[in-house]
């Protein structure tokens, strides 16, 4: 499939009534665990298009310009608008959450196993690691406050156990920027990933920072807040890998490419037969987003997109969900890496200086009263456990006990 290549509709064609935007919300209870991952993935997708759309808006002075980035603007929120109200009203903040982590998780692992560039692969696989362990604490929350069941959201797609400890991963900024990759020395398939997993760690922390202070319980507040730290740290990684010579035109045309593939990829691999239709709906939509964006390069820059797609804009291998457990326990053993500016080393190689050690304890202070750790705790004193879903042993014997939440891995020396 190649988007440049299929005629476009008029955008307005996307400007529909309410009845055809606010659509029937699914079914928390017979979802499937990877359909309700589709959705929070495109509307993530769909917000980082508006946000981008207002900040070029932002930084042009061509009014011209400016109204083309409106009229694609409005039929991105009536997009998004459509895939959020997919989401039933009696799905809660914390099954929500759930969703946003297992598509941290299974996202990641299944970009990583396919990424050729072995530095994105790198910080891929290590912040996959955070992910999977914040997954590991909202679940024991959930257990806690009796609010649903994890076993149900994720299915038997996903693992529920510890990654590094929630604790350990606050770095120094520093230690979170990234070298940026070359557009023209990347294959599409490696500029799609970075596109795909910066807008969706950018949705999941903007989530958690809204939510925190609307969450009913104490710790639930805490646990978002801390958590809605990382995923900051997250999106600095992976947005400080994106192309930063790009000009704000390229970045369009790469976007709304990037749209094209996960609509379409989302397609081919639905089996919702209703939000199936709907991916389609919107893959036709994006199309028309994609080739104004070609004709806008073309109009203000004299590029042509084939420049930016030396590899004729075929569509790469598409993005399908699958478990990822064996993949993602091979990655488990790396618990120890800590990052060092732009690149990764095992934490006990590091001087006793280094200011990851002085910054994370500043961050953390006491451990006994921080919320990830806490809710462990009171999981292991309530239960006699904590709550997780293994099919075997932990890879990392030094996380396999489950009366005991371990806060040295990761963050002390040799531990």
């Amino acid at each position: 499939m190649n988007p440049f290549k299929e005629k476009p509709q008029k955008i307005e064609k996307s400007f529909q009534s309410w009845k055809n935007v606010l659509v029937k919300p699914y079914d928390k209870h017979t979802v499937d665990p990877y359909t309700r991952l589709r959705i929070i993935l495109m509307d993530g997708t769909e917000f980082e298009s508006v946000r981008f759309g207002h900040s070029y808006t932002r930084n042009c002075t061509n009014n011209d310009i400016r109204r083309e980035l409106a009229l694609i603007r409005r039929s991105e929120q009536i997009q998004q608008k459509r895939i959020a109200s997919l989401k039933p009203m009696n799905e809660n903040i914390l099954e929500h959450t759930i969703g946003y982590e297992q598509l941290a998780v299974d996202l990641t692992a299944n970009l990583a196993k396919s990424e050729k560039n072995d530095y994105v692969r790198q910080q891929l696989n290590f912040a996959l690691l955070e992910d999977f362990d914040h997954l590991y604490r909202y679940s024991d929350l959930m257990e806690l406050e009796k609010s649903g069941d994890p076993a149900l959201l994720v299915g038997d797609y996903t693992e529920i156990m510890p990654g590094r400890p929630t604790v350990a991963e606050y770095r120094h900024p520093f230690d979170d920027v990234k070298f940026n990759i070359n557009s023209y020395l990347n294959n599409t398939l490696t500029r799609l990933h970075v596109n795909i997993i910066t807008a969706a760690e950018q949705q999941t922390m903007n989530y958690y920072m809204n939510v925190a202070n609307l969450y009913v319980s104490d710790l639930g507040r805490k646990l978002y807040n801390e958590i809605a730290m990382i995923e900051e740290q997250h999106v600095t990684g992976y947005g400080s890998l994106k192309d930063s010579s790009c000009t704000w035109l390229e970045n369009l045309v790469m976007n709304e490419y990037t749209e094209c593939y996960l609509y379409y990829s989302c397609y081919e691999d639905e089996k919702d037969p209703r939000i199936k239709k709907i991916w389609e709906q919107h893959f036709t939509e994006e199309i028309s987003h994609l080739h104004k964006a070609a004709e806008l390069l073309l109009k203000y820059e004299g590029k042509v997109w084939q420049q930016l797609f030396p590899e004729g804009g075929d569509f790469p291998e598409l993005l399908k969900f699958r478990s990822q457990k064996e993949y993602i326990r091979e990655v488990l053993k790396s618990v120890r890496l800590t990052a060092v500016e732009e690149g990764f080393r095992e934490l006990s190689s590091m001087p006793d200086n280094f200011r990851y050690f002085s910054y994370n304890k500043g961050v953390n202070g006491n451990l006994e009263k921080v919320g990830t750790h806490s809710v462990i705790n009171l999981a292991i004193s309530e239960f006699g456990k904590d709550y997780r879903i293994e099919n075997k042993a932990h890879p990392v014997e030094a996380l396999s006990k489950r009366t005991k939440d371990n806060t040295e891995v990761g963050r002390v020396k040799n531990a």
